[in-house]
C-alpha cells in the first residue's frame, strides 16, 4: 500500500536570461486563473506586451539571486524532497514538480503514473488558498491524472493556515532577531485582484466586509482572510504588540485594484513618518525568491532609504529548514491514509 508525496511549488525560468524568461512568464501569465480575462486578450496582453517587455528586467533580477547550482526555487524544493525521503520507508516516494516550468508536473506525473500507489498526496507549498496559486496547480494535477487508466486515491492539501506545524515554523525562522530593535513588525503577502476575492470568498459582500477581522468556514478559501489569520496566529505565539505590527500586500500587476494596503507605497508612507528599521516576514512564501529576496530585500530597501529610513530586515523564508522539513512531514501525515 504504498503512498506517492507529490509536492508542488510555483515555478522557475531554466536560466536568468531573457529567452527562458520569457518562455517562463508566457506559460505562467498565460493561465486563464492567474490573468482570468478573455483568453484572445489575454494571449495579447502576455505575448505582446508583458513577456517581451518585462522579460530583460526580469532576468537581470533572477542573476541577482541565481547560485552555481540555479534557481534557489528549485534547490530548495529538492533539497526539501529530499530531507523529506529520508524520513520514510520503501513505503512512501517523494516527488517534487513545479507548476509552470521544470521540474515540470507532466513529467514527474509521468513517473507517478509508472508505479502501483494506493494514494497519492498533493501538497501545493501555498498556505493560503488562491485560484491563481493553488487552483491552478489542483486543476492542471486533475487534468493530466484524468488521462491515467488507473486513478489512485488523491488527496489535495489546498491549504494550511491552520496548521500549527506551519505557524510555528514561521515563528522559529524570527527567533534571531530582536523585535524591541524594530520600530515596525510587517507582513507582507502576495497580492490578488479584488475580483479573484469576489469570485471565491463565499461571505456575501465579502469584498466590502473585508473578511479581515474573522477566518471561518465560509471564509477558507478566500485569500484574503487567511492571510491575515495567518498573521494573527504568528503575532500571537510571538507575542507581538498589535499597535506594533501591520499587513501589506505586495507584487501588484497591471492598474486594475489589488489587494491593499499596497506594501511599496506603505514603505515609502512608514519612513516618512519617521521609521528606522522595519522587519518584513513574508509567510505566504514558504522559499525565498525574486518577492522576497529582490522586491522586499533590495527594492523596497531602496524606497525607505529614500524617503528617510535605514534598514529593512527581511526574516528568511522556511526554505529547506529542518523544522519546515518535519512541518511538511506532519501535515502530510494526517493527510495519509495507508501507514
Amino acid at each position: 500500500m504504498k503512498t506517492a508525496i507529490l509536492i508542488i511549488n510555483l515555478g522557475t525560468p531554466d536560466a536568468p536570461d531573457t529567452a527562458p524568461v520569457r518562455r517562463y512568464l508566457r506559460e505562467f501569465l498565460g493561465d486563464g486563473r492567474v490573468i482570468d480575462i478573455n483568453p484572445v486578450g489575454r494571449y495579447v496582453l502576455v505575448n505582446g506586451i508583458i513577456a517581451p517587455f518585462r522579460a530583460p528586467k526580469s532576468a537581470k533580477a533572477y542573476k541577482d539571486v541565481w547560485t552555481e547550482k540555479g534557481s534557489p526555487l528549485k534547490i530548495y524544493l529538492h533539497e526539501l524532497v529530499d530531507k523529506l525521503q529520508a524520513k520514510y520507508n520503501d513505503d512512501v516516494d517523494v516527488y517534487g514538480a513545479m507548476r509552470y516550468q521544470n521540474p515540470g508536473l507532466p513529467e514527474v506525473m509521468g513517473e507517478i503514473e509508472k508505479k502501483a500507489y494506493a494514494q497519492v498526496i498533493v501538497l501545493p507549498l501555498y498556505a493560503q488558498y488562491a485560484s491563481s496559486t493553488t487552483g491552478s496547480t489542483a486543476q492542471k494535477v486533475m487534468e493530466i491524472m484524468s488521462k491515467w487508466e488507473v486513478i489512485p486515491s488523491v488527496n489535495f492539501i489546498n491549504n494550511f493556515v491552520l496548521e500549527e506545524a506551519y505557524i510555528n515554523a514561521v515563528v522559529e525562522t524570527a527567533k534571531q532577531y530582536d523585535f524591541s530593535e524594530f520600530d515596525k513588525v510587517v507582513f507582507s503577502y502576495h497580492g490578488v485582484p479584488v475580483r479573484h476575492i469576489k469570485k471565491s470568498c463565499k461571505v456575501p459582500g465579502c469584498e466590502e466586509k473585508g473578511c479581515i477581522s474573522e477566518y471561518s468556514n465560509e471564509r477558507m478559501y478566500c485569500y484574503r482572510s487567511a492571510c491575515y489569520e495567518t498573521t494573527r496566529q504568528i503575532v500571537a505565539r510571538i507575542g507581538i504588540p498589535e499597535e506594533k505590527w501591520l499587513q501589506v500586500f505586495q507584487s501588484r500587476l497591471g492598474r486594475d485594484p489589488w489587494l491593499q494596503p499596497y506594501a511599496e507605497e506603505t514603505v515609502i508612507q512608514l519612513a516618512k513618518d519617521g521609521m528606522k528599521k522595519l522587519l518584513f516576514f513574508s509567510p505566504a512564501f514558504v522559499a525565498d525568491c525574486l518577492e522576497t529576496t529582490v522586491e522586499i530585500g533590495e527594492e523596497y530597501q531602496e524606497v525607505f532609504e529614500e524617503n528617510g529610513g535605514e534598514k529593512i530586515q527581511l526574516v528568511p523564508s522556511l526554505n529547506s529548514n529542518d523544522f519546515w522539513v518535519d512541518a511538511v512531514q506532519s501535515i502530510v501525515e494526517k493527510n495519509r491514509l495507508y501507514k
